[in-house]
């Protein structure tokens, strides 16, 4: 199945939860999700006989300066498809629905996420830093992150 017909899936059952279909005109086709949809679509991906996203190769986060995007990579090894899901959210509040229990490989990536950009995955049975210390203060990752110029008696200078 090719990513036109997984979003009109989703698009007869989720309706207005799934962005339009943008013809991409560089890179991999994605299917925008509102991120209020984004957990029963992400179940429906995995669940659905003929669609059967068993596998969740990455997630991944985008800061657009405006805005933030938490970015899906899905594959079905029956099926031998993938698809590629992204969620916009505020930059000033980047929550989200966990999808850790859907797939359990999203614990990593969720944290990782969170611990870079700031983008809190609600439901996650453990979102703390992965990388960084507790005390840690911004995310790196963020367009707008200004390093430290000093950490626990550490400068940069």
């Amino acid at each position: 199945m090719n990513v036109q017909e997984i979003h009109s899936r989703l698009k007869a059952r989720f309706g207005d939860g799934i962005g339009e279909w943008p013809a991409p005109e560089a890179g991999d086709p994605f299917i925008q999700v509102q991120p209020t949809y984004l957990r029963e679509a992400c179940k429906f991906l995995r669940d659905e006989a003929d669609l059967r996203f068993d596998f969740l190769r990455l997630i991944s986060a985008v800061d657009w300066t405006d805005r933030l995007s938490s970015v899906y990579h899905l594959y079905s090894y029956e099926h031998h498809h993938g698809v590629t899901l992204r969620v916009d959210l505020l930059r000033a509040a980047p929550r989200v629905g966990s999808v850790a229990d859907v797939w359990p490989a999203a614990d990593w990536h969720e944290r990782e996420a969170y611990d870079m950009m700031g983008i809190v995955y609600e439901g996650h049975p453990a979102l703390k830093r992965i990388l960084l210390p507790d005390d840690w203060a911004g995310y790196p990752l963020r367009k707008d992150y200004k390093a430290p110029e000093e950490y626990n008696g550490l400068t940069n200078r």
